[in-house]
């Protein structure tokens, strides 16, 4: 049976309907999203499911994490079929602020993440991205206040600087990745997969098999530094424009040389075309 979700738009609403969903003492998951909703995103409610009773989900194109250059008027909307599916599949409430709610007149304050965010990789390539992300996710998990945040692995230089922020500013909830969810030739879902043509989309899977390729040789023993060259070389003569391919730890995102500096996270963007698509697997 569909039961359409409840869908707040102001923080003080919102706020009654989380005490009304914690009634007896149940957990909240929060699944910050920017809507555009795919299989991705309903995988992490299934995940929230498992830990807890309500789920909230956010819908909110934050324009701090966008550059003057990038698609924030473009990135695909659609609200309507966003709340039917998550009618469908059961969440409990829809957290939908505008812009006025999440940054009103006189809004001032920015929260400038290190660490995981300063390590060469997405912000290297969008300096002003990790800021916005932390000020709005913080901003979501004050107003919710959630016993569990979901986030996919996709995003997963994203997953560790949220990860790292929550720790480091004392906050009462735990950050859940989940696996990256992909189409069945490897492509990693993604609400931007919709910008590519469709001869792109049938070069694109070739991001996921480079990371696979590059991960078997890593693990036979070959040196880390010429195996992420080789799969450069093989991106870029597949119609790539790389913006890295990189081996890290999969904790600190701190280089690695080799695999005993491990355990070892390999990630990549890469542009195809217009659509800039990122990926990553553990080795």
């Amino acid at each position: 049976m569909t039961i359409k979700p409840f869908v707040e738009e102001n923080v003080s609403a919102l706020r009654k309907q989380v005490l009304r969903l914690r009634r007896g003492g149940r957990k909240i998951a929060l699944i910050p999203t920017m809507g555009a909703l795919h299989a991705g995103h309903f995988a992490l409610v299934r995940q929230a499911r498992r830990r807890a009773k309500a789920v909230i989900v956010s819908i909110f194109v934050n324009p701090k994490q966008f550059a003057p250059t990038e698609d924030f008027s473009a990135y695909p909307r659609n609200f309507d079929r966003d709340l039917t599916a998550l009618s469908e599949v059961g969440v409990d409430l829809i957290w939908l602020p505008t812009d006025a709610a999440m940054y009103p007149d006189g809004f001032s304050t920015a929260i400038a993440p290190g660490g995981p965010a300063k390590v060469g990789l997405e912000d290297t390539y969008r300096p002003h991205f990790f800021g916005g992300v932390a000020t709005v996710v913080s901003k979501l998990f004050l107003q919710v206040a959630p016993d569990f945040a979901m986030f996919g692995e996709k995003d997963y230089q994203q997953l560790k600087v949220v990860t790292r922020m929550a720790k480091d500013l004392d906050l009462p909830l735990s950050v859940i990745g989940c696996p990256t969810v992909r189409e069945k030739d490897g492509l990693a879902l993604s609400s931007r997969n919709v910008y590519l043509s469709p001869l792109e989309r049938s070069v694109a899977p070739l991001l996921h098999r480079t990371l696979q390729d590059c991960a078997a040789a890593i693990r036979a023993g070959k040196p880390v530094a010429e195996v992420m060259q080789h799969g450069r070389t093989a991106l870029t003569a597949a119609g790539f424009a790389v913006d890295y391919l990189e081996a890290r730890h999969a904790e600190s995102l701190a280089t690695v040389a080799s695999q005993g500096d491990g355990p070892i996270r390999l990630l990549v963007a890469a542009r195809l075309g217009k659509t800039r698509l990122i990926d990553n697997i553990a080795v």
